[in-house]
């Protein structure tokens, strides 16, 4: 049987093995070729049923790929201190349409200055067990994809409550009073409004560059705290980063730039997380702490392979209804609190906070657990459909352009293999190469297998 013979029931057959969705198939049987996903994958390639833009990962992971079509209901009357005449930031990557989370400065008496981290105030429209907290839960974090995105909640919960979308926006905001050396004197939450105005992260550069007010001090407290962590421990892994564009027509990879206002603004996000896990820890509150143990070896060094080295150090950051260390960000305690659009964990502190606020029961350390498990195994789907689908896509950029030729560094390797680092695709091969970590290579990238997710790497010159 020729592929275009297939039937409509057999190319059904194929899909779903393709999928994921079913472990064996009499069409691949009949073809004499293996019962596996990626080889059903190849096959619908090869029939042209598929283009090269189609990925399967998310279907095989279980990663919803439907937007979320329940109601949103409006933000109820309540007490809020009003910070509209404190000038606020939301400062994201360009094209980013879920803005979550700002920025802003207050002087206060005695030399100290209050930064303040205002994030979108989500538990108001999605408080726990409501039938859009039932939701994300369900997907444990939002779904980005090269060709699309797949909210954890629904788009007009981000139109109602992202921050810079409407003149005026309700926040639950932490505050930190901060010394010139970064030392916090006091932590506070508190629902508030704030008046928010967007920038992309080069319009804050420039306006840094040009020594303009608050991101001067933001970035001279945002230093001050980064050097405390890291006399505490804190670990930088400084990586290559990219961005990754799909659509039918092709793909793009850009290497992504980090300007300072990029470090001082995830500073400032640090910094809310273990201010609200100090806040909750004081009130008794339980709350997906992070938690991470020490390395478990030293590695010096800010070459590309010691970053790569030094983040195979790293264990995993755990969650856990009771504060603990965190040994990569050089912190006593810590939660994730600034990203409650995108993330079901922050959600929940999000949920906690407001239910103290309140004066109400929150949940308990033990139901707390029960969240952390549920969304964790699903939001490590997404991650994964996430990783796989970037790769995807990035191998189709490379088989577009076979000729071209890519700067490599050896960072790693076992016996006669080695880890190459290609930085502008920061992509990572194996490589059978006497070459020592450090190396510079020039390669050349070909016979791509993207059901397979693989390819062939050959060294033009060293």
């Amino acid at each position: 049987m020729t592929l275009p013979d297939l039937t409509p029931a057999q190319r059904t057959e194929l899909e779903l093995l393709a999928r994921g969705k079913q472990d064996k198939s009499r069409t691949m049987r009949d073809l004499n070729q293996p019962e596996t996903p990626e080889a059903a994958h190849a096959l619908l390639l090869r029939a042209g049923l598929w283009t090269d833009a189609r990925t399967p990962y998310a279907d095989r992971l279980g990663a919803a790929l439907t937007p979320v079509a329940l109601d949103v209901p409006a933000f109820a009357p309540e007490g809020r201190l009003d910070l509209t005449h404190l000038e606020t930031f939301a400062i994201d990557d360009e094209g980013n349409r879920d803005p979550d989370d700002a920025v802003g400065i207050e002087a206060l008496p005695g030399g100290l200055t209050r930064l303040w981290v205002h994030v979108a105030d989500v538990a108001a429209l999605a408080p726990a067990d409501s039938p859009l907290d039932l939701e994300a839960r369900a997907r444990g974090a939002t779904l980005y994809l090269p060709d699309r995105t797949i909210g954890m909640l629904p788009d007009a919960l981000v139109e109602q409550a992202g921050l810079g979308l409407h003149d005026t926006s309700p926040a639950l905001s932490i505050s930190l009073d901060l010394d010139e050396d970064g030392n916090a004197e006091a932590v506070d939450v508190q629902l508030t409004t704030v008046r928010v105005q967007r920038l992309t992260y080069t319009q804050a550069q420039e306006r840094l560059d040009a020594g303009e007010e608050p991101f001067a001090t933001l970035a001279r407290l945002a230093a001050a705290s980064r050097e405390l962590r890291v006399q505490e421990g804190a670990l930088s892994i400084d990586l290559p980063e990219v961005r990754v564009k799909a659509d039918e027509a092709g793909a793009t990879v850009t290497p992504l730039p980090k300007p300072e206002m990029r470090v001082v603004v995830q500073e400032c996000m640090t910094l809310a997380g273990w201010a609200a896990a100090i806040y909750a820890d004081d009130h008794a509150i339980a709350l997906p702490f992070a938690t991470q143990d020490p390395p478990h070896r030293e590695v010096r060094g800010d070459t590309l392979p010691a970053q790569w080295a030094r983040r195979r150090t790293l264990a995993r950051t755990r969650f856990q209804p009771a504060p603990g260390p965190h040994a990569g960000m050089g912190l006593d305690l810590y939660t994730q609190a600034t990203s409650p659009m995108r993330r079901y964990l922050d959600l929940v502190v999000h949920q906690q906070l407001r239910a103290h606020l309140a004066g109400q029961d929150g949940l308990s350390g033990k139901e707390v657990a029960a969240r952390v498990a549920q969304a964790q195994m699903n939001a490590d789907a997404t991650r994964q459909a996430e990783r796989l689908s970037r790769k995807h896509h990035t191998l189709r950029f490379i088989a577009a352009q076979p000729e071209r030729e890519w700067e490599a560094v050896v960072v790693d390797r076992r016996g006669p293999q080695a880890t190459l680092l290609i930085p502008d695709l920061a992509f990572d091969l194996p490589l059978s190469t006497p070459a020592a970590p450090g190396t510079a290579l020039r390669v050349r990238l070909g016979d791509v297998n993207l059901p397979n997710l693989t390819l062939r790497a050959r060294v033009v010159t060293d």
